[in-house]
């Protein structure tokens, strides 16, 4: 069933065929895919380590899923969870999707790294880690002993593999623990020998990642830099952007300084009440899909379900995206004024415009 904001009066719909064609998805060019439910880290930002679901994307559903995602155009499929290495037939799954035809991505705290480096240097293209600063900053958000290290052991045994696979970047989660460490977060990347680098700021708003309600106010302030941390961060940006000019010309560092400035600093002012939120460049919803561990597909990870999947014919892909209510909630979803859109802090903007022309709320 149609969660209740997606419904739709019929009429409505018939009144406004042509509106609806333009947010019909016939191309998805990315494709999140929720492995596991559970996660490995205890990190204070996130409520998945806390549910112990032990939920599994089966290799049987995705083998008969693969069909409508070819027939959409994906291009690329991004393992996700919780912690996708801890699928207890990861190795398998990989290779599924990798034989689909489909480029892959995993994101991964990395603990797991070391275990499956064969399979990731065989059929990943691209592996995002967690990571959140220096060796003592990362251990103590993670929370899990030898946090730091295992990753590194991860990363040594994967480019012992050889070859040029896979791209392996970091995402650091910017947060009031780690908000005053961009500097030493880049120069333990480079350490490490990872390909790259990108920064976002802390989610404090959305029932993503397993939360069961709005976090309180005591775990916004835990995880919001504080008024007094604001100048230090904005010192942090400048002198990242004076001490690493050349990984921010290369792309090294994903976010040039105007973004991480926009997206860090200017997104946390108007987290505390000092300013407005930084205005919103996304169309997510029509060029991406998120499906979970049962098949329930979202049209992001902040927004409310769609519908769920089967292996069958009836509930394909394609099927869901464009059932009635789906493509009517994005007709009429504008990322500029919809609530959740305006606080959220990883959007999605797709730039081939043979895809998202008609992503009309993507401002």
């Amino acid at each position: 069933m149609l969660p209740a904001n997606l419904s739709v009066d019929r009429a409505t719909t018939t009144a406004s065929d042509a509106l609806a064609r333009c947010h019909m998805v016939h191309r998805l060019p990315v494709l999140m895919l929720h492995v596991h439910s559970d996660c490995n880290c205890r990190c204070v930002m996130c409520d998945i380590w806390k549910t112990r679901a032990h939920r599994e994307i089966p290799l049987e559903g995705v083998r008969g899923w693969l069909p409508g995602w070819q027939e959409l155009g994906v291009e690329r499929v991004v393992l996700t969870g919780g912690e996708p290495l801890m699928h207890s037939q990861f190795p398998e799954l990989l290779r599924l999707v990798r034989d689909g035809g489909f480029s892959t991505t995993v994101l991964s705290t990395g603990l797991l790294v070391r275990r499956h480096a064969d399979a990731l240097a065989r059929d990943c293209d691209e592996l995002v880690l967690s990571l959140d600063g220096p060796p003592p900053v990362h251990d103590a958000i993670r929370n899990v002993p030898r946090a730091f290290e295992r990753l590194a052991e991860g990363v040594r045994a994967l480019r012992s593999q050889g070859g040029t696979k896979p791209r392996i970047t970091a995402r650091c989660t910017v947060q009031r623990a780690n908000c005053t460490s961009l500097c030493a977060t880049v120069d333990t990347a480079i350490a490490l020998g990872l390909d790259g680098v990108s920064f976002l700021a802390v989610d404090v708003s959305s029932e993503a990642f397993d939360r069961t309600a709005p976090l309180s106010e005591d775990r916004v302030r835990e995880l919001l830099p504080s008024a007094d941390q604001l100048s230090s961060l904005e010192a942090e940006i400048n002198a990242l952007e004076a001490r690493h000019g050349d990984a921010f010309g290369s792309g090294y560092i994903a976010e040039k300084p105007d973004k991480l400035r926009r997206r860090l600093l200017h997104y946390f002012q108007a987290a505390l009440g000092r300013n407005a939120f930084p205005a919103i460049n996304c169309n997510a919803p029509w060029v991406s899909a998120v499906v979970e561990t049962d098949g329930t597909v979202r049209p992001c990870f902040f927004h409310r379900a769609y519908h769920r999947v089967d292996g069958g014919r009836e509930a394909t892909l394609a099927s869901v995206l464009n059932a009635p209510g789906a493509v009517s909630w994005r007709a009429m979803l504008d990322v500029q004024s919809d609530p959740i859109c305006a606080r959220c802090v990883c959007n999605l903007m797709w730039k081939d415009p043979a895809v998202s022309r008609e992503a009309r709320g993507s401002g």
